[in-house]
């Protein structure tokens, strides 16, 4: 029968030492890589994978992770996305920085092919176009697109593509557009004449996001009551192709830079009487007409209990517009109450908050509030998930630094502790190349060490 005494009695000074240093220098391996993940990521590593996979099994719950209440991973369109060609281009041009991701760029292809597709039997230049929102590379999408309309001269959704990818400026990608609006409103009319109630109903909706991304032009170009009017056709008219995209987010944006602030509020309380899910577009909006030139105790106060909602729904967007993170352009999705939804928020309103007096600084006031509970409360108030941050991982490049609320701090002993593991490990490694010079090192610590002769000394003192 094995006896455990005998095989702990063969084991040498030697094993000890290895296992020791063994030991300290995995130890340390993992603290190191502990502080450098909750560094980049803000988060520690031991307790996400506790909580995600050994949570739930030790509760009895299974080995799988609950899925997050409330849509709260959801992706959304965001309804200010910039032209590929005349905008997003330039950041490559100028810094070749990637301005989308690949996960960003692949959304947008499956809602064109959704949006415009003719189905599994498409033929001839709806084909072409199939492809054409499939490929990755932008000359491969603009050759697609050109031969499409090679075969259909009429066909409004290639000049759409070649409007968002070839145009250079946003002069040039508004004339292709406008040539597209014209082009598809005579191909509605013509396929309903004909009795293609289907084929009619799939080039309405082109030409719905065709006027959409035209009064996004005249938006950028500065022709703010055409904007305005286009953007309240498109509300009031209602397409279901545009049901996905939020259009008063659109309309609020022009409505502030107009200055017309009583038709913003007036937009901001028909919303609430909607069923629409609210954004930070809302909320910050809300909460900018409050805190615009607020005089007077009683308006600081509703503009600070406004300001304090707006916070809690997204609490990423005071950063940017206070300009203490460095901003990017916007992606094509994003995440509600997510990093990539302030970016997009603060792209576009960062000049609203700007222009309106006092605005900034009862929103700095706020956020001071807001950290000053975020510290008290810890991790108890909002708390952004693990599939949140990955999303927004996703959906911002890599360029950008992600956003995380709450912020913890890293634990100040960590190094500490990853250094020591590794000293030990260190020690053990020399005692097992030199153990006659590392027995001699350990009789003399164990001499100067001795109780014997440290209990007079700390009588004395």
């Amino acid at each position: 029968m094995w006896d455990s005494s005998t095989f702990l009695g063969a084991l040498t000074p030697k094993f000890y030492v290895a296992l020791t240093g063994t030991s300290s220098l995995i130890s340390g391996l993992i603290l190191i890589f502990e502080w450098w993940y909750f560094r980049k990521y803000g988060t520690s590593f031991i307790e996400q994978v506790s909580l995600t996979h050994l949570g739930p099994w030790l509760s009895g719950a299974g080995a799988t992770s609950p899925e997050p209440e409330g849509g709260e991973c959801k992706v959304w369109r965001n309804p200010m996305s910039l032209l590929r060609g005349a905008e997003y281009g330039r950041l490559w041009s100028a810094a070749r920085r990637a301005p989308l991701t690949y996960y960003d760029m692949n959304l947008s292809a499956q809602e064109h092919q959704a949006w415009f597709g003719a189905g599994a039997g498409a033929t001839g230049a709806d084909e072409a176009l199939a492809r054409a929102w499939r490929e990755r590379e932008p000359a491969a999408r603009v050759a697609m697109a050109r031969a499409a309309l090679a075969l259909r001269p009429d066909c409004a959704a290639a000049l759409l593509l070649l409007a968002e990818e070839e145009a250079g400026t946003v002069l040039e990608a508004e004339r292709v557009l406008r040539r597209a609006w014209r082009l598809g409103e005579a191909a509605a009319r013509a396929l309903a004449a004909a009795g293609a109630a289907g084929a009619a109903r799939r080039e309405a909706a082109v030409v719905a996001h065709v006027k959409r991304r035209a009064a996004m032009c005249a938006r950028r170009l500065g022709r703010l009551r055409d904007a305005a009017r286009l953007f309240r056709e498109l509300a009031r008219d209602a397409h279901p192709a545009l049901a996905a995209l939020q259009l008063h987010e659109n309309l609020l944006e022009v409505l502030l830079e107009q200055r017309a602030f009583a038709d913003a509020h007036a937009l901001l309380a028909r919303l609430d009487d909607t069923p629409a899910p609210r954004s930070a577009a809302t909320a910050y909006g809300t909460a900018l007409l409050r805190a615009r030139g607020a005089s007077g105790p009683a308006a600081e106060a509703a503009a600070l209990q406004a300001l304090r909602r707006a916070i809690a729904f997204n609490p990423h967007v005071p950063e940017y517009l206070l300009e203490l993170r460095p901003l990017t352009l916007p992606p094509e999705h994003v995440l509600r109450r997510g990093d990539s939804e302030a970016v997009a928020y603060a792209f576009w309103h960062l000049r609203h908050w700007r222009a309106a007096d006092g605005a900034l600084r009862l929103l700095a006031a706020a956020w001071a509030a807001a950290e000053r509970a975020e510290a008290r409360a810890g991790a108890a108030g909002y708390r952004g998930t693990a599939c949140a941050q990955c999303a927004d991982r996703e959906l911002l490049p890599a360029h950008h630094a992600l956003s995380v609320f709450p912020r913890r701090a890293a634990p100040a002993l960590l190094p500490l502790a990853a250094a020591l593991c590794a000293a030990t490990a260190l020690l053990a490694l020399l005692a097992h190349r030199w153990p006659a010079a590392a027995a001699a090192a350990a009789a003399r610590a164990a001499h100067f060490l001795d109780p014997r002769r440290l209990l007079p000394l700390l009588a004395a003192i």
